[in-house]
């Protein structure tokens, strides 16, 4: 995937990790597979809108925070 994927993931792992949120926890939150969310996180996928917005309000933060500084 690219790069944008890949810095959206790490975002979204360091807001989980701010938060104390296993992996598993975060995506028994979001409704989607360990695995899937590790995808996420590793940048291997490239997920819709709705899907940031879930794991951004699973996160307590706007979706927003989760894409600054990705360019």
């Amino acid at each position: 995937m690219g790069s944008l994927a890949k810095k959206l993931g790490k975002k979204i792992r360091e807001a989980r990790k701010a938060k104390g949120l296993s992996q598993d926890v975060l995506a028994l939150v979001c409704k989607v597979d360990r695995s899937y969310m590790g995808r996420i996180e590793r940048g291997e996928v490239n997920i819709t809108v709705e899907k940031l917005y879930q794991i951004a309000g699973s996160l307590e933060c706007e979706p927003a925070l989760l894409l600054s500084e990705l360019t």
